[in-house]
This record gives C-alpha cells, sequence and structure tokens, in this order.
C-alpha cells in the first residue's frame, strides 16, 4: 500500500488509503477530542505562543490497525525540508515502531484538533518535538498495559520493542496489530505515568539511516503538489492582475478571449485597496478547459489598467530615498551608552562608515501558487500547497460567506515555500472563481511570470554601520541606521517602520562586547506587498553587520576571525532583553539565552574545518560571517575563485551549526545545503526591480537562480552535538543569513574589491 495520502482527490493512492482504512475500521485506536497543551505561566512562549497552541493527544495523531500498520498524523506542511518524516519518526521511536510499517497521514486544517499548523520560523520540531515523543510514549504504555493485562503480568514486565510487546521472563510475544484493539479501550494513561525513552534506547531519533517518508515517490514522479490536483469536471484559470500593486481594472475587451477554443469564461475579480493582506489583487480571470487555453485566453484580453498611487515606483529612485533616510539621525530601537557623543568625539582618522544595499527578492518556488476550489451544498473544498492552513480556512470563509466549519483544507505537498505560501490569496482566488462558476471545481495556476511579478517580496533595504574605534581598533560605538519597507504593511495601512520581530532579527541584537550601541529606525514607506521570506529581516541585517566587521577587522589591520571573536567577547550567556530584544523569536529568554560560547564555538569549528589562515593562490579567497538566527547559531567559510573574466567560482563552503540535539540529522544537513544555495543564489543574482510600479523580470532568464554549473564544488556541513535534554534550535532558515556576507568577505579576500550592494552580478566582471 501507498505510504501517502495526498488529498488529490483521483489519486489512485488516496482511494487505496481510504479502502484500506475503511475495512480494518473498529479494530484502530480511535481517534477522541483534542487536548490542548495550556501553558501554566501567565507568559506564553513557544508553540504555547501560537494560536492554536500545542496538541500532544495520542488518540489525534496515532492509530495501529489490527495488520499492524501504525498511522501518524503531520500537522504541519511538507514543502522539502522532510517534516512528514521527522515528525512521525519520533512518535514511531517512541513507541517501538518499525518503521517499515509506519504510514502518514496528512492533516487537514484543523486547529482546534491539531494545534497551530503554520509551518513557519524554523519550529516545526522545536515545537513538537516533545508533544510528538508524548505521543508515541503514551501509545506503547497502552499497548504495554494490554499485553500485560492478556497474560495477567506487572505491566513493567513488559516492554514494546520493534512493532511488538514482548515479556522476557516467559519469552511470550505480541505484536502491535494483536494488541491494537484491547490497547484501544483502555484510558488513556495520566501524564505523570508517561515515561520518555532515554537517549540509548532511541533507533531513529538522532540517526541517519531513517527512510525519507516520501523520497521514492518525488524521485519518480508519483507525489501530488498542490498543482497537480484534478477533480471530475473541473475548469482551470489564470489572472491577469494589475501590474503595479494597489492598481485597478480601468476597461477589458474580452471578445477576442472568448473566441480561443476551450476558454469557458471571463470574470472580472474585484480587488482590494492596500493593506494587501491575503486578499486577491483583483484584475480579470480567464476560466478554461485546461491551463493552456486559459493563458491564451488571458493574452488575448485587452486590458487597460489604472495604475493608482504606486505607478511611479521606481526603485533606483527609491534606493537613494533609503540611502537618505540612513543618513539622518532616527528614532532609536536600541541605545545602550553614549553612542551619538562617542563617534562626535572620536577622530576621523578612527571612524568608520558603511552603507549595504539589498534589493527586492523573489521566493521563486519551484511549484508557483497553484489552488482547487469546489463548492456544494453550502461547504468549500479546497486543495492547496499552503504553509498556513488556518489562514487558508478562514480567508476563504470570509471571501465565500461561509462558516469557518464550512470550509475543509486538504495541503498537498508544497514545491517549495520560503514564506510564500503562508499567504493564502490564491486559494481565496480560486475560491472566488469556483463561486463563479457555480461552485464548480476550478484549479487556478499561477505561472511563472505571475509569481515573481505579484510575489509578496522580501523587503528592500539600506543599511548603515558607523563604528569609532579605540588604539587597538576595536569599537567604542557602535551605529547601526535599517532602513527597509515593513512586513506589516502588508497588514496595516501607514505602517512604515520596521517592527519589533523585524529588528530582533539580527539588528538590535547585535551581541558585541562594545560599551555604546545604538540601533536607529527610520520610516519608509511600503510600494509592493511585503512579506516575510526564508530567514526574513536576518538577511539584510546579517549581510550589513558581518561585512561591516570585515571591513573593522580590515582597517585594524587584524585577521577577521580573531577580531571577530574578539567582539563577541568572552562566553557568556546573554538575556536578549539586555540587547532590547522582547521577542527572541517566541521564545523563554530563560531557556534562549543568546549564548556567545555557542556563537563562538561555531566560528571556531567552521574556521578550524576549512583551514582559515591557509594559503592560497591568487584570485582565491575566503570569507567568514556568522549569525544567530531562530535561536541556532551558524557560521559559514566560503571560498571563493575570482578568475580572468570576473566570474565568480565556489570551490568550497563549510558551515558549522549549533541548533540543539538534531533530530534527523541528514535533514538538518539538507537544509543547510540548501540554504547555502539558495542564499549563494540571492547574493549571486537576486533582484526583483520597478519601473512605473512594474515588476521588471519575468521568468528565470532575468531572474537567475543558481544553476548546477554554478553551485560550490563541495559544502560541509558541521554539526555540533547536541543532547536531548537541550533546547531545540531552527533547521530551515538559519543557515541563510551568514551567506552573502562571507561570499562578499571572501570576494575582498580574493580581489580587494568590496561588494557592499547586493547582487554581486557582474561587479566584478573585466571590462573589455
Amino acid at each position: 500500500m501507498s505510504i501517502h495520502d495526498t488529498p488529490a482527490a483521483h489519486s489512485p493512492a488516496r482511494r487505496n488509503w481510504l479502502k484500506a482504512a475503511g475495512a480494518l475500521a473498529g479494530l484502530t485506536l480511535v481517534a477522541g477530542p483534542s487536548g490542548l497543551v495550556m501553558a501554566a505561566e501567565a507568559v506564553k512562549y513557544g508553540g504555547d505562543k501560537m494560536a492554536g497552541g500545542v496538541v500532544d493527544d495520542t488518540l489525534v495523531f496515532l492509530s495501529i490497525a489490527a495488520d499492524g500498520i501504525v498511522t501518524i498524523v503531520v500537522h504541519r506542511s511538507e514543502m522539502g525540508q522532510g517534516i512528514r518524516t521527522s515528525l512521525p519518526m519520533v512518535a514511531a521511536d517512541e513507541l517501538g515502531a518499525d518503521w517499515a510499517q509506519v504510514r502518514v497521514q496528512q492533516a487537514p486544517a484543523d486547529e482546534a484538533r491539531y494545534g497551530s499548523q503554520d509551518t513557519d520560523g524554523s519550529r516545526s520540531m522545536r515545537h513538537s518535538f516533545r508533544a510528538m515523543r508524548h505521543v508515541g510514549a503514551t501509545a506503547r504504555l497502552m499497548l504495554e498495559t494490554a499485553a500485560a493485562v492478556r497474560w495477567d503480568v506487572p505491566v513493567t514486565e513488559v516492554k514494546a520493542v520493534n512493532h511488538a510487546v514482548v515479556h522476557a521472563a516467559s519469552g511470550r510475544s505480541l505484536s502491535f496489530g494483536a494488541l491494537a484493539e484491547e490497547a484501544a479501550k483502555l484510558p488513556v494513561p495520566p501524564r505523570a505515568r508517561i515515561s520518555l525513552k532515554t537517549a540509548d534506547e532511541l533507533r531513529y531519533i538522532g540517526q541517519t539511516s531513517t527512510r525519507g517518508i516520501d523520497l521514492r515517490d518525488i524521485v519518480t514522479g508519483n507525489t501530488h503538489f498542490g498543482i497537480d490536483t484534478r477533480l471530475d469536471g473541473m475548469a482551470y484559470a489564470v489572472i491577469a492582475r494589475p501590474p503595479v500593486f494597489g492598481g485597478k481594472l480601468k476597461s477589458v475587451d474580452k471578445k477576442a478571449a472568448l473566441k480561443v477554443p476551450g476558454v469557458l469564461r471571463i470574470v472580472e475579480l474585484a480587488g482590494s485597496p492596500p493593506p494587501a493582506m491575503f486578499n486577491p489583487l483583483g484584475g480579470v480571470a480567464v476560466i478554461a478547459r485546461n491551463t493552456w487555453a486559459a493563458i491564451k485566453g488571458r493574452e488575448a484580453l485587452v486590458l487597460e489598467w489604472e495604475d493608482g498611487p504606486n505607478g511611479d515606483y521606481d526603485s533606483k529612485a527609491f534606493r537613494k530615498t533609503l540611502e537618505a533616510a540612513v543618513r539622518q539621525p532616527a528614532s532609536p530601537a536600541r541605545d545602550q551608552g553614549k553612542t551619538v557623543a562617542t563617534l562626535a568625539a572620536a577622530p576621523a582618522a578612527r571612524k568608520l562608515s558603511a552603507e549595504y544595499y539589498l534589493p527586492h527578492l523573489a521566493h521563486a518556488t519551484m511549484e508557483p501558487p497553484a489552488a482547487t476550489v469546489r463548492i456544494a451544498g453550502g461547504k468549500a473544498e479546497v486543495w492547496a500547497c499552503v504553509q498556513a492552513p488556518q489562514a487558508t480556512r478562514s480567508n476563504v470563509a470570509k471571501a465565500l460567506g461561509l462558516s469557518y466549519d464550512d470550509v475543509t483544507v486538504h495541503v498537498t505537498l508544497l514545491g517549495g515555500g520560503f514564506g510564500r505560501k503562508s499567504k493564502p490569496d490564491f486559494a481565496v482566488e480560486a475560491a472566488l472563481l469556483s463561486k463563479a462558476m457555480d461552485g464548480a471545481p476550478v484549479k487556478l495556476t499561477w505561472t511563472r511570470d505571475d509569481d515573481l511579478q505579484h510575489d509578496y517580496l522580501h523587503t528592500v533595504s539600506v543599511e548603515r554601520l558607523e563604528a569609532s574605534l579605540d588604539a587597538k581598533g576595536m569599537p567604542t560605538a557602535w551605529l547601526h541606521r535599517t532602513a527597509a519597507p515593513t512586513i506589516t504593511s502588508t497588514f496595516a495601512a501607514g505602517a512604515n517602520k520596521q517592527a519589533p520581530f523585524e529588528l530582533g532579527m539580527s539588528a538590535i541584537n547585535v551581541p558585541f562586547a562594545i560599551p555604546n550601541v545604538r540601533v536607529e529606525v527610520p520610516e519608509v514607506p511600503a510600494h509592493t506587498r511585503i512579506g516575510w521570506f526564508r530567514s526574513v529581516s536576518n538577511i539584510p541585517h546579517a549581510f550589513a553587520i558581518q561585512s561591516f566587521t570585515a571591513e573593522l577587522a580590515h582597517a585594524a589591520k587584524k585577521d577577521h576571525r580573531d577580531y571577530l571573536l574578539a567582539l563577541l567577547g568572552p562566553a557568556r550567556k546573554i538575556n536578549p532583553a539586555d540587547l532590547s530584544d522582547g521577542w527572541n523569536y517566541g521564545e523563554d529568554p530563560a531557556k534562549y539565552p543568546v549564548d556567545i560560547g555557542r556563537m563562538r564555538h561555531v566560528i571556531e569549528l567552521a574556521t578550524a574545518k576549512a583551514g582559515w589562515g591557509r594559503k592560497l593562490p591568487k584570485g582565491r579567497g575566503l570569507g567568514l560571517a556568522v549569525s544567530y538566527s531562530f535561536v541556532t547559531y551558524v557560521a559559514a567559510v566560503i571560498e571563493v575563485e575570482i578568475n580572468a573574466a570576473g566570474e565568480v567560482i565556489v570551490p568550497r563552503v563549510d558551515i558549522a551549526m549549533d541548533c540543539g540535539p538534531q533530530i534527523n540529522p541528514d535533514r538538518v544537513r539538507s537544509q543547510i545545503e540548501g540554504a547555502c544555495i539558495m542564499g549563494l543564489s540571492l547574493a549571486m543574482s537576486g533582484e526583483i526591480s520597478f519601473k512605473n510600479g512594474r515588476v521588471e523580470q519575468s521568468n528565470f532568464h532575468d531572474y537567475a537562480v543558481l544553476r548546477a554549473a554554478d553551485a560550490p564544488r563541495v559544502i560541509h556541513t558541521h554539526l555540533v552535538p547536541g543532547t536531548l535534554d537541550m533546547e531545540l534550535g531552527g533547521v530551515g532558515e538559519p543557515a541563510t543569513p551568514p551567506i552573502a556576507p562571507a561570499l562578499c568577505n571572501a570576494i575582498f579576500a580574493a580581489t580587494g574589491k568590496r561588494i557592499r550592494a547586493l547582487p554581486v552580478g557582474m561587479q566584478l566582471a573585466k571590462k573589455a
């Protein structure tokens, strides 16, 4: 039987699963009411702080059939990070299950039942690890209790091992399947009776040999992503959206489009004025018998747009606006010591300043947004590649005028997410089009062009750093002005200042041992939809700060590694609040202080493994950067070679990560490698630019992602060992921020040319 339950309604795998499950009904541990774990503290942190909280109810997440098959529900979205393997692996390990007899079922959107299902913030495992251990351990005890009752022996004498419960004293053994019905009749044991396994008893957690649950089907093309959904009687749609954010339709001539073979209907969609939130941008939808006909019909539309207030948005001019903003004093978000006075008193020869620019970036997921909606009997069903099932459900319900309970959201696999698919605007569009077709199923597909030109972009940014230096070249004062349109502008009209959570990403919480630190935040407007993006504000902040520290080291004529360690100071733990960071990625500062010792260690580890200080041939250089993000510590050393044409070649990358215990080390390494490729891609060529309010890029020919030939020849990942009593850090995002500064520091080491504006692009090209 296929291991998949991907809810494409006509998937053979789906039909098989339903058939098998139905045949075994009544013999399984039946799911009961959810058990929200309520935090006892007045202040909630981590998963308990999330809407819906954390659920660790075994009856919600785990069932065992008479044939012994263990089915584990995954409530988070799979977008390549391996969560559909890692979370079940945790429960299976505590249960004592044979991984070959474990199946995975994707949860629909149901916050009351499964808790928070938002897959973002590098926190799926961080927030669910202990809950899934509890799920497995509870089921284990129920099986052991059932066996003990049948054998009339104390439960302490039996043990679940490799999909069976054994009684060593008598040599008796019963399979999980043989005990499932009896176990299902037992009360769920109280938490006080649940004991978790010790590290030496675990078979899967922390090991690299566990088979990826979707791996075979992904590589053989048998998985179903959002774009693969097929339903009987389905129509297909694409949308012509206003080319300028905030614009609207002025007129449309549909005649030629309606003559395109296969076109069924053309529907005008109302837009909504900014803030955008998750609302559709509006425009004209072409609904057809297939996607190609819909695309050709869209091409035949004669459209006239009214551009609105952002019609003159030009990203080159806006860069100058940002530069002007960071050259003037602004309100402080952190003000420690006497930074302004110290800088003013320092002689010019002992002051350094630099500005760094990072353009808009697009998520450019391999699978563009896609959603299918069917409405019948006053209820709507959604199939979509979404990271935020609850938001999808509520926004579709609102758009259709239905109650929350009348909307079902099936989460498909995601062909990449990176934060884009946390915004369910595309599902809302599909819902409105299904409604226009009297409830018939409609699949909406965003083309690559649609995706790049109407994305919730990563914010554009200019960062200015200033420092005064003592006689040894170490900073006596540090001033950082960060100017960037805020993500909150997408949700609140007039929001023009980075929010605390954005500033808490490597800006205000810079942990250097400098007596005077000030971080200022100028006000700047947004002219596009701004959204969270893999690593979010850590990308521009880390690029600027880690580049500037290398510039300070060079000015002081010191080795960058040694200088960075001196900046960090001795190993110690800092309360984030002492750095003016009251957010701390939503985690308890008592459990997640900023640990300078761990930060120092990843620097030392990465540089040691990379052979920092080794002699390199002319045209080669090593660059270093470190980052603390999503409560994980990462250092990267990149080696570059600049050839005669000025092209950048990356022979080797060494990345050290301390994320606490690694639950699935193979996936941790994959995430590091993926973040490295993405970080290099963004640094080398990532740029979305605007002219007359319109995005100038349209596809991968002018928004290039790193090709295989340009990838690093080797990426070495170095994981700092962690123990299960440690807190977990994030994994999916933290390796991205240090890549761009490490690359540019390496370029400087190789060429003496400092790159302060991304992308690197042709800045090193030799003139003919």
